[in-house]
């Protein structure tokens, strides 16, 4: 009897909702480990003696150095040896590595425990794609694609709401430390639940990495709507680290203030972002397969005036809806895009597709946003002093309208390099 309940609780998990479900929350714990150093900056940069520049590095580079170098390799272990299994391996390190931030005695140590959480992550974005293109049909993928991006606003929130409360009243070291368990222990439950779906007995086998190369060498469409990813994270992954300081440093919020109006922004803003991306998203591109990167191509532009008002305002009052709309139009993008992108190669090439796209987009987006506007924040502040960094996050707001002018070029080929 308890083997036949167990039977029957794999079989709920391994369908595509339960799939979806946990591929969610392991995404979510993603976004928990690799943002709540954001909320936490303050107190670090408090008792470790920091300078902006290093809270970018921390926030940014230590991260992205193995992320993005190691998630190719790792993309090809799951589309040979099975993408569930990578997963589970890979959320069980990075949380690991979050858990040990909580031990950091100094910059570099906390670097290396980082660069410890890029390791894992990098194993767990791309084999999440692939699977779930695998397991839902075209018309659905978007959609499909956008309620697992929802672990971005989700993970987000829970690491700022979570790790400010605690850093407040406890310490920030315990924020890390409870985090991390909570994700060791999913990581067990999520590997004996979730299966990759069964292959046909003739599916080609994973291509040679230089097959990939060549495919997507063919394909300009990618490498147009990668970059122009990788130019608005550098403004979304700058904004999310930033942003709670500005609050704190501008806008007059303390700590638990600052977790809950920005965990807020991020929950009503996020959520409805990544929802309607990936509703407009297969929409517009059953109509039109450009439509899947000019519907971001809007939002970006969108969402520069707004961003410029809401950080010039200097009222959180004024800024919060504000906000709301700037975290909506930034989430749009991740559904319509992912999808383009699972479309431009064959199956079999998908993970290892998913992970070139992510290399570049977190390469510079997580790599570059967080430095960049520490070391902008840095330079400004003998001149500005605490308005710096309100200075360095409106001139980086330019990186939205490179990004909207690659992903409109990118829509003009989208027709013509889609794999049929």
């Amino acid at each position: 009897m308890v083997s036949e309940a167990f039977d029957a609780a794999r079989a709920r998990a391994t369908g595509r909702a339960g799939l979806l479900g946990m591929l969610l929350i392991a995404y979510s714990f993603n976004f928990v480990d690799r943002q709540i150093v954001g909320i936490l900056a303050g107190p670090i940069k408090a008792e470790l003696g920091l300078s902006d520049t290093q809270l970018g590095l921390l926030g940014g580079l230590a991260f992205a150095l193995f992320y993005t170098g190691l998630g190719i390799p790792i993309a090809l272990l799951a589309d040979r040896r099975g993408r569930s299994g990578v997963i589970a391996v890979s959320l069980a390190l990075w949380s690991g590595f979050t858990a040990l931030c909580g031990a950091a005695a100094n910059f570099t140590q906390l670097f290396l425990c980082r660069m410890g959480v890029g390791i894992g992550e990098a194993g767990g974005v791309a084999p999440s794609y692939a699977l779930i293109a695998d397991s839902f049909p075209a018309a659905q993928r978007a959609r499909a694609l956008a309620i697992f991006s929802l672990g971005i606003p989700l993970g987000s929130a829970a690491g700022v709401l979570f790790g400010g409360l605690v850093a407040a009243n406890v310490g920030w070291r315990t924020a890390f430390v409870a985090v991390g368990l909570a994700g060791l222990a999913f990581a067990p439950l999520f590997r004996w639940l979730v299966r990759d779906p069964p292959r046909a007995s003739d599916a080609p086998a994973a291509p040679p990495v230089r097959e990939v190369a060549r495919t997507l060498a063919s394909k300009p469409s990618f490498w147009l709507l990668a970059f122009g990813a990788a130019s608005s994270s550098m403004l979304g992954y700058g904004v999310a680290f930033w942003l709670p300081q500005l609050l704190q440093r501008s806008f007059g919020l303390g700590l638990i203030e600052t977790s809950q109006y920005y965990g807020a922004i991020l929950l009503i803003g996020g959520v409805a972002g990544v929802l309607l991306g990936g509703w407009l998203g297969d929409r517009a591109g059953a109509r039109n397969k450009a439509g899947y990167a000019r519907l971001p191509a809007i939002a970006f532009v969108l969402a520069v005036p707004l961003y410029a008002g809401a950080i010039y305002s200097g009222s959180a009052t004024i800024a919060f809806p504000l906000f709301v709309l700037c975290q909506a139009l930034a989430y749009i993008w991740l559904g319509p895009v992912i999808a383009a992108v699972q479309h431009l190669v064959p199956q079999p090439m998908r993970a290892t597709a998913s992970a070139v796209f992510l290399f570049v987009n977190n390469l510079i987006g997580i790599g570059a946003g967080t430095l960049v506007m520490g070391a902008l924040s840095d330079a400004l502040t003998p001149r500005l002093g605490d308005e710096a960094l309100r200075v360095s996050m409106l001139i980086s707001l330019s990186f939205y309208l490179l990004a909207a002018a690659l992903m409109w070029a990118g829509s003009r080929r989208l027709a013509r390099d889609w794999h049929h």
